[in-house]
């Protein structure tokens, strides 16, 4: 049974969340380091196979978010495009999500966008790149390509009203010590294809080979319970079906668990849409 006190907020103190932001990061550098095998661009790799795609719009109205937030995140999500689109995960490649985008800093043309921080939004510089991490994390979950790294979101901030995804299926991303890891364990080469269009986030995953599976994405023990200090948690668990061609069930796995801590009241009606 989930302890719903490990979901409790703990405010520090400036100074101690700043050197706690400082451990995590330098430990990540180090990381990084000892990593090798990790995925790279290579323009000669033919890709002729349409793996699985996915769009999601980009500028959305959320309650109490100023608009320029969204047209902020456009800019910001051009930039980090720059450095995903067109990367290449080889047979015993791992890409990293933070890796390839680098620190987003002013100094490279990221502005102020949507910051999610305790369930609550602020600006802050590089803003949105959530909806990048959280296409490639859906992406990848119709693909052989192994999640080595995720991070799901702790705060639920918005009701389903228009939301095309399940629940818990994105991964929220902090640079850098809160990163998105994928791990090629298979055969062939997997090319992240992604542009935006128009005001839509446009993905697709292509391979140098035909897939012989397919991959279904669904929740399943989706339920919200009362915390006994006060707030609803909303809990779920996402699978994958997989299926051959003539779509006979292989195997049903088990791929993650959420729980997350609801800013809204459960019945409550609301029509504008989600991050999802």
């Amino acid at each position: 049974m989930f302890d719903d006190n490990r979901l409790k907020p703990v405010y520090r103190s400036p100074i101690r969340a700043y050197l706690g932001k400082k451990y995590y990061t330098v430990n990540r550098y180090w990381t990084w380091l000892l990593q090798k095998n990790m995925a790279g661009f290579d323009r000669s790799l033919q890709t002729p196979y349409t793996i699985f795609t996915h769009s999601t719009p980009i500028l959305r109205q959320l309650k109490d978010v100023d608009m320029w937030l969204q047209h902020n995140k456009k800019i910001n999500l051009e930039i980090a495009l720059k450095t995903i689109d067109g990367l290449v995960i080889k047979p015993g490649e791992t890409f990293s999500y933070w890796r390839s985008i680098g620190r987003p800093s002013a100094k490279k043309g990221y502005v102020e966008g949507m910051v999610l921080h305790y369930g609550k939004f602020k600006p802050g510089v590089g803003g949105g790149l959530c909806q990048l991490s959280n296409m490639i994390y859906w992406m990848v979950l119709h693909t052989p390509l192994t999640v080595v790294e995720r991070h799901r979101h702790g705060f639920d901030c918005f009701p389903d009203s228009n939301r095309k995804l399940p629940f818990g299926s994105g991964a929220t991303c902090v640079y850098n010590y809160r990163d998105l890891q994928v791990k090629n364990n298979s055969n062939e080469s997997y090319r992240l294809d992604i542009k935006i269009v128009k005001d839509d986030l446009v993905g697709k995953i292509v391979s140098d080979v035909d897939q012989h599976l397919i991959y279904k994405v669904y929740e399943s023990h989706a339920k919200m319970t009362q915390s006994h200090w006060g707030p609803y948690i909303r809990h779920n668990e996402i699978r994958r079906r997989i299926l051959s061609k003539d779509q006979i069930l292989l195997d049903d796995e088990y791929v993650c668990e959420n729980h997350a801590l609801m800013m809204y009241e459960p019945l409550l009606e609301y029509r504008s849409e989600s991050v999802n």
